[in-house]
């Protein structure tokens, strides 16, 4: 096969598409949860000092979550438009999001107790 002829993407880029959905699945769940937590402990008396953690990781969570919704969206565009590598800078805060979502909920499930 001649490198400059064109690549039959086959179902790679509906596939790719579905994972990253599927993902972004998981952290809304994970979201909910965190927000959940926040909302038991506020309604047992769970703030006690000037400094509510679990509503600090409850908006990190959702900041993250839209963080990640966003890299969804634009790389379910890119997928449409052709089955290119996703952007380093994607990535990037994909990654970011991630890490940010699974601090929350590690901070949240420890301060929840």
């Amino acid at each position: 096969m001649r490198p400059d002829a064109a690549r039959d993407p086959g179902l790679q880029p509906e596939r790719t598409s579905l994972s990253w959905r599927r993902t972004l699945l998981g952290l809304i769940v994970t979201d909910l949860l965190i927000w959940r937590s926040w909302a038991l402990a506020g309604s047992r008396g769970g703030a006690t000092g000037p400094v509510d953690f679990l509503g600090i990781c409850a908006l990190v969570a959702m900041a993250a979550t839209l963080v990640l919704g966003v890299c969804v969206l634009v790389r379910g565009r890119e997928l449409r438009r052709s089955n290119a590598a996703p952007s380093a800078t994607l990535l990037r805060w994909a990654a970011a999001a991630v890490v940010a979502l699974a601090a929350s909920a590690v901070t949240a499930v420890s301060l929840g107790h």
